[in-house]
C-alpha cells in the first residue's frame, strides 16, 4: 500500500532527471516523478497523483537550489513547453543526454559493456532553428496565478505555441529563442497585422476562421526566409497586403505563401498552396551542398549540427568509390547527396513523393548523377528493391517509431555487412538494435549528437557490423 495520499504535501530532494524532463525524487521508499526539478534541488511538492509503486507530484516551493541550475533566458520558460531544460546548465544537459542513450541501450538493448563515445555538443546554445511553426487560436493557457485572479475563459486572439498536451490552448509568445530576432519580429509583425485588419483565428470546434498557422523557415547559411501563412480559404486580397506590408519591413524575404488548408486536422500542411512572392521555397547550405526547401518539405532542423551529424555518417560508413550505399528514408535526399561525391551510387527509397520530387531537384542542383530515388514502401518491397543492386552500406533513418519489425526482418535475411543506422529517439533505437542483434548485426560505435539544446531530445549515429561478412 502506497503510504502517500493524493494532495499530501512533501519536501523531498530531487536525486536525478528523467526521460522527457521529468525528475525523480524519493519519500518512504516510494519513487515521486516531479516536473521541473532538477538533480540536487530541494523542493515542497504537492501530489496529485497516486499509484501502487509511485505518484506524480508538481513543485510548489524550491527551498534550495541545486547547483546545476541556471536562470532560463525565455519569458515563457516554465509555461510553453518547448525548451524544458532552459534552467538547466547546457554541461549536465549533455550528460543527462547521454545517460539517456546509455540507459536505452543497456536497458531496452539488453546491451553490456558497450561504449557511447561523448556526446557532440551543439555549437549554437540559441537561435539554431531553421524552421518554427506557431498556432492561431482564441483560447489563452493562462497561469495559476492568472486563473486564480481570473478564472474566466475569455476568448481574446493568440499567436503562439499549444500548451504542453493541449491543442485547444495557446501560449502567447512574445519572444522565442529558438530560431533568430527576425523570425520574432516576423511573429509580432503578423499578430498586429491580423487584428489590424480584424481576421478571426481558426477555431477546430466550429470550424470557424481563418487564420490557422504561421510557419517560418529560414536558411542559416543561405540567410534566405520563407514565410508560410496557413489559412481555412483562400483570401487573395488579404495575402496580397500581408506580402506587400511584409516585404516593405523585411527586405530579405525570399518567398511568402499561403497554404489552405480546409481540413478538421490541425496540421500546418495545406490542400492548396498558393505563391505570393518568390519561387515558394528557399534554399540551405550544408557543406559545399545546396538543398530546396519548401514549405512543407522534411529538413534536418538544426543546420548547425546537421553538418556534424552527415559528417558522422559518413566517417562511421567508411565509403569507398566502388561502394554502392542505400539510403533508407532518405526524406530529400540530403544524406544520399551529402554521400555520392564518394562512392560509385546511392540510392534513396522514400514513401512520400513530393520527397522524392524534392530529392531528385536537390542532385540536379548540385550536379550530382549518381543517385537514383525510388518511391516505395520499405515495409513491403525492400528486398525487391535490394536485389537488383546488393548494397555495401546501408544508412536507416526512420522517424520516432523506429523500424517496422518486416523491415528488420529482411535487414537480418538481407546480412549487410554495414548498417548506419540515424535515430532521433533512443527508445526504439536500442529496441531495433536488439532485434538487429539476433540477426548478426554487432554494434561496433555509437555516437550521440545533441541537435536541440535545452530539450530533452537527443540524435544518435550507430555503426552496425555483420559478423558473417567480415
Amino acid at each position: 500500500m502506497n503510504p502517500i495520499q493524493k494532495q499530501d504535501r512533501l519536501e523531498v530532494v530531487i536525486i536525478s532527471t528523467g526521460f522527457n524532463g521529468i525528475s525523480i525524487a524519493r519519500n518512504e521508499g516510494i519513487v515521486i516523478f516531479v516536473d521541473g526539478g532538477i538533480a540536487g534541488d530541494k523542493v515542497l511538492v504537492e501530489v496529485y497523483k497516486v499509484k501502487k509503486q509511485h505518484c506524480e507530484a508538481r513543485i510548489i516551493e524550491i527551498k534550495s537550489y541545486s547547483d546545476k541550475r541556471v536562470k532560463p533566458q525565455c519569458q515563457h520558460f516554465g509555461v510553453c513547453g518547448g525548451c524544458r531544460w532552459q534552467h538547466l546548465q547546457y554541461e549536465s544537459q549533455l550528460s543527462e543526454k547521454q545517460q539517456q542513450v546509455i540507459d536505452a541501450i543497456e536497458r531496452v538493448g539488453g546491451f553490456k559493456n558497450i561504449l557511447v563515445e561523448p556526446i557532440l555538443p551543439s555549437s549554437e546554445l540559441y537561435f539554431y532553428r531553421n524552421k518554427l511553426e506557431f498556432s492561431f487560436g482564441t483560447s489563452r493557457w493562462k497561469t495559476n496565478e492568472e486563473l486564480l485572479a481570473n478564472p474566466i475563459d475569455e476568448k481574446e486572439f493568440i499567436l503562439g505555441f499549444h500548451a504542453p498536451q493541449r491543442w485547444d490552448k495557446l501560449v502567447h509568445i512574445e519572444e522565442c529563442h529558438l530560431q533568430s530576432k527576425q523570425s520574432n519580429e516576423i511573429l509580432s509583425f503578423v499578430r498586429n497585422f491580423a487584428n489590424q485588419n480584424n481576421l478571426t483565428a481558426y477555431n477546430s470546434k466550429t470550424r470557424e476562421g481563418y487564420l490557422r498557422n504561421l510557419v517560418i523557415r529560414e536558411g542559416k547559411f543561405t540567410n534566405e526566409t520563407l514565410v508560410n501563412l496557413v489559412t481555412s480559404n483562400s483570401n487573395p486580397g488579404v495575402m496580397k497586403t500581408l506580402t506587400n506590408e511584409l516585404l516593405k519591413s523585411f527586405p530579405n524575404i525570399t518567398t511568402v505563401l499561403n497554404n489552405i488548408n480546409s481540413r478538421l486536422s490541425q496540421v500546418a500542411i495545406g490542400e492548396v498552396e498558393i505563391i505570393y512572392h518568390g519561387d515558394g521555397f528557399i534554399h540551405e547550405k550544408i557543406d559545399e551542398q545546396i538543398y530546396q526547401i519548401s514549405a512543407n518539405s522534411f529538413f534536418q532542423t538544426n543546420s548547425f549540427q546537421t553538418v556534424k551529424l552527415y559528417n558522422i555518417v559518413r566517417m562511421y560508413a567508411e565509403i569507398k568509390k566502388s561502394d554502392i550505399v542505400y539510403d533508407l528514408y532518405c526524406g530529400t535526399g540530403t544524406i544520399a547527396l551529402s554521400i555520392a561525391p564518394f562512392v560509385k551510387k546511392v540510392i534513396g527509397v522514400e514513401l512520400e513523393k513530393s520527397s522524392i520530387t524534392n530529392a531528385n531537384k536537390n542532385a540536379e542542383l548540385n550536379n550530382i548523377q549518381n543517385c537514383e530515388f525510388i518511391q516505395g514502401n520499405l515495409k513491403d518491397q525492400l528486398k525487391e528493391i535490394i536485389i537488383s543492386n546488393p548494397p555495401d552500406v546501408i544508412i536507416v533513418d526512420p522517424p520516432r517509431s523506429g523500424l517496422h519489425p518486416k523491415i528488420i526482418k529482411e535487414l537480418n535475411n538481407l546480412a549487410i555487412k554495414k548498417i548506419i543506422y540515424v535515430s532521433c529517439n533512443p527508445q526504439t533505437l536500442a529496441r531495433d538494435l536488439r532485434l538487429l542483434a539476433e540477426g548478426g548485426y554487432v554494434i561496433e560505435k555509437i555516437q550521440p549528437v545533441d541537435m536541440f539544446p535545452h530539450t530533452f531530445h537527443i540524435e544518435t549515429v550507430v555503426k552496425l557490423n555483420h559478423y558473417k561478412v567480415n
